[in-house]
Formats: C-alpha cells, structure tokens, sequence
C-alpha cells in the first residue's frame, strides 16, 4: 500500500545521496590533488552518512515543531439542536464536512454531536477553529493536551471566511507562534497539527500545493451575504481527516500559516487535497471579533470576475492575471473614485492580485475607511485609482447575485433568430417573454435556448440572460445583433456585456467558433 510519509522520506534520502555523490563526483575532476584531496576525506562523510543526514535533520525539525506546538492545540467538542428535515444540506458539503451526516442530524431529535481542532492563539484563553466546528452550538468544550476539559464560549463567528473565535478561562495557557501566509512559498514544507476527540494529537507532514484556491463551497453554506464568502485557501497534500478542521498548518519555524478546513474527497476522508484559510485572513477577521465580537468587512463595492485569455487580448494585457470589473454595488466608492467596468485591478497597494479571492483578501486586510491605491489597466494602459473603502453591509440579508432563469419558453418567438457562433438562440425580450423571465420591463434581446458545450454555455449564460450590448453597442434588435455576429470570423473576439432581471452586469469576452 502507498505510504505518502515514505515516499517523502524516500525522496529526502534520495536528494541525500544525489548530494553527496556529486561531492565525491567533484573529488575526481580536479579536486584529488594534494592537501585539497586530504582535506576533503578528512572532514566528508561516508556517502551513506550523507544520505541519512537531511532526513534526519528533517525529522528533528518535525520533532522540534510538533513539541513546540502540540501542546496549544485542543480538541473542541460542540452540540447543536438536530438540523430539521427540511434544510437540504448540499452534497458537497456532506462529502467535505462529513459531521453533516453524524448520529443526531438530519431532522432526528436528538442533539447533534460534533467535534473539530483548534488551536490558542492567546495565553488568556483565546481560541481560533472553524466557523463549521461551532456553528448553532449550543454548548461547547474544550479538551487540552494535558486531559483538562473547560467549557468554552463563542466570542464571534464569521461564516463567510470560516473563521470562528472560543474563549476559555484556565490560567496562561500554551500559545502558537503566528508566521505570515503571505510569505509562504509553494513546495514548501509544512505540517497539519489537529487534536480529533476520538483520535487525540495528530501531525502529518505535505507540502504547499498550491495558494490562492477557491473551491466555491463557502459561499453555498452562508445563509445569506454570499456575495462577500471568501475563498483564498492554501491548497497541501499534508493529510486532514474529519476532526482536524480547525487546527493549524505550521511551516518549519514552528508558525501558523493556515487553519485546516476542508478536504477534496468523494469520501470524506483525505484523498491527497487539504485546503488551509491563510493566517494573514484568518487573524484579520479573529480581530475583529475579539475587539467587536462581528466582523467589520471592508470592501471596494464592485463585482468581478478573473481574467481569461480573451480578456487579456481585448484589454491588451502584458500576461493572463488580474481581476476584470464587470459592475458596482450600490453607491459604490469604486464607482465614485474612478473606477470603470472593463477595468482590469492588477494590484492594491503595489501588492499583486491575480485572482478574486487574492483581491478579497487584500482588500480585506485594511479597515473601513482607509483608502488604498488600485494599480488598473484600462484599454492597455496603466494608472492608479485611489479608493476609500466602506464597511461591508453583512448585518443585512442579500444572497449571491442571482442568474436569470433557465426555464424553456412557453412559447416560441416567430423573430426568433439562431446564432450558431455563439451557441445561442435569441429573441426579441417580449412583454411575455419579460413576464416569463422576470424582467421588470420589456425591451432588446433575450438568449431563449443555449447550448451547454457552446461558447455561452460554457461561461454560464443561458435562457433568461439579456444581451446588454455588443462590441460598445447597445442591443435592442435581434436582426442587428445576428449581422454583428455574422461579420465575425471563427477566431475573432466579441466583447458582450450581459444582464440578469436583477439589474446586474456582466462583462464576457468570447471568441467565436465556426458555427456547428
């Protein structure tokens, strides 16, 4: 059976020995002659000691860490009512937080029973874990390493970045070093430290994978104010099983760079994908909810999306990053500073955004009030934006900016014409066919049918999606929109911007394919 440890192990002494052959490789090309010769073999190991020694300086160094850290890390037991009947829980989110399915859920009557890791991040007491690990507990305690049960209370939750903060009192506790996700580096070593109740302290050794993963799970599980989720994660190959959610990632200095969240698996159970939040995020938002016991969000008012290879043709991009500007929220300080859609945000604060998430949590790395710079392109040269940010409105109830219905027509449009380049058809949006989609008015061009695998369809628009404009003109007459895309060759770019019922824009840029 494959032992992942082994295989790292096997690959440490296999460096080892690669090392020290190119030493003695070295010794015949020059370096044998006189006192040099006598000064190498003194002093040189055998070329078995040379192997062993970077596993077993490794291995001293998860020893070190994991006494180092072991004892700040606890085991957090929580109760909660029985989830009733009629709340579906996603299945991705049963296969990710397994717990969903534990003794006591699923409408029974019987409180629900569940258990995490955390890890103290004060010596007063404070304790940060998972959002998921306390959420709707109605009691929740806390088991040290040295067997002490304390019961704990909740300071603040944040479900949007999975954060949560507990408190306990029992003395000076044990505290963790805090290092800085930012500065971690792929391929670096790290270990995921958790305490499950029915396992006790457990370490496994990986390797950053990957930053900046989004998997689009928080959001589905927020009740409300997806729009703001969050998913920036540190993606490690270090095992974390189901009771490890909430303990700390830790690089070789012994620092917390990340808090265990999820896991990739078809299974529940480790599968080679760990998913870790970032310090850096995950100390902004325990912060606030220690000084203010909820999170004071800032944000720049605007909706976006990332780059794609189009985009980066059309806006005359140096490379394929950044985010693009598709609209605003509201009274959107974006807005008001300058801020345009078709913008491309490449950095804040001279620090660089690749992707939505990064952007988040850059942003969210300041308070309400500052003002940051925004390093943008718009139609291929650079400026600065300077923006004040205001404070999230989490207290209100919004979802996640809604699509337009995929419902088929009831009735087919006679002007109804067939754009096979984009993989649509469209219509003239009738006083029906407004009704029927939930417009508030009628007028332009309506996608009625879309083929999943076509252009459109692949970027997620279909039935009910309202074609805005075309290459900078506006849309109102399905005839004239079927002669702008039939003057495009297969290969050309056509830059659409799109609208829902809600009222909500979205910039795509798509290439056209000879149609089928």
């Amino acid at each position: 059976m494959f032992d992942p440890v082994r295989a790292k192990v096997r690959l440490v002494a296999f460096t080892g020995t690669a090392f020290a052959g190119g030493i003695l490789l070295a010794s015949g090309m020059g370096w044998t002659a006189g006192s040099h010769a006598a000064t190498l073999f003194q002093t040189a190991q055998t070329p078995s000691e040379a192997a062993v020694q970077p596993v077993a300086d490794l291995s001293q160094a998860f020893i070190s860490i994991s006494e180092s850290v072991t004892p700040a890390v606890v085991s957090i037991e929580a109760e909660r009512p029985a989830r009733g009947g009629n709340r579906q829980v996603p299945q991705e989110l049963r296969e990710m937080f397994p717990f969903f399915d534990a003794p006591g859920g699923g409408g029974r009557s019987a409180p629900q029973e569940t258990g995490g890791s955390g890890f103290i991040i004060s010596p007063d007491g404070y304790i940060m874990t998972n959002n998921h690990v306390v959420e709707r507990a109605t009691r929740i305690d806390v088991v040290l390493q040295d067997n002490r049960r304390l019961s704990a209370k909740l300071v603040g939750a944040d479900p949007l970045t999975d954060v949560a903060v507990i408190k306990v009192e029992g003395g000076r506790l044990p505290a963790t070093r805090m290092g800085s996700s930012e500065n971690a580096r792929i391929g670096e070593w790290v270990l995921a430290i958790g305490n499950p109740l029915d396992l006790g302290t457990t370490v496994t050794s990986g390797i950053i994978s990957a930053k900046g993963r989004s998997l689009n799970i928080i959001g589905q599980n927020a009740r409300s104010n997806s729009q703001w989720a969050i998913e920036d994660f540190i993606q490690t190959d270090a095992a974390i099983n189901p009771g490890n959610s909430g303990g700390p990632l830790v690089n070789l200095r012994g620092e917390v760079i990340g808090v265990n969240s999820v896991i990739a698996s078809r299974t529940g159970y480790y599968s080679g994908y760990g998913f870790a939040i970032p310090i850096d995020l995950a100390r902004r938002i325990s912060d606030d909810l220690i000084r203010y016991g909820r999170v004071r969000r800032a944000v720049l008012g605007v909706q976006v999306r990332p780059v794609n290879p189009e985009d980066a043709e059309v806006y005359k991009l140096p490379r394929i990053t950044g985010v693009l500007v598709q609209d605003f929220e509201g009274d959107s300080p974006a807005r008001r500073a300058g801020l345009q859609a078709g913008d491309v945000i490449l950095s804040v604060n001279g620090q660089t955004v690749d992707g939505v998430g990064e952007l988040q949590r850059r942003v969210t790395a300041y308070r309400p009030g500052e003002t940051v710079t925004l390093g943008i392109v718009r139609n291929g040269q650079p400026r600065d934006v300077r923006v004040q940010l205001i404070e999230a409105p989490l207290s209100a109830e919004s979802g996640a900016p809604s699509r337009a219905p995929s419902r088929q027509p009831e009735t087919e449009e006679a002007a109804q014409v067939s754009s096979g380049k984009l993989g649509v058809q469209v219509a003239p949006l009738t006083a029906q066919l407004a009704q029927q989609y939930e417009y508030k008015q009628p007028g332009g061009v309506v996608i009625t049918q879309a083929d999943p695998y076509g252009p459109m369809g692949r970027r997620g628009f279909g039935q009910g999606w309202k074609i805005a404009s075309a290459d900078g003109q506006a849309i109102t007459d399905v005839r004239a929109f079927q002669r702008l895309v039939d003057g495009k060759n297969s290969g050309d770019i056509l830059s659409l911007v799109m609208e829902n019922p809600q009222g909500q824009r979205t910039i795509v840029n798509l290439r056209i394919q000879d149609a089928r």
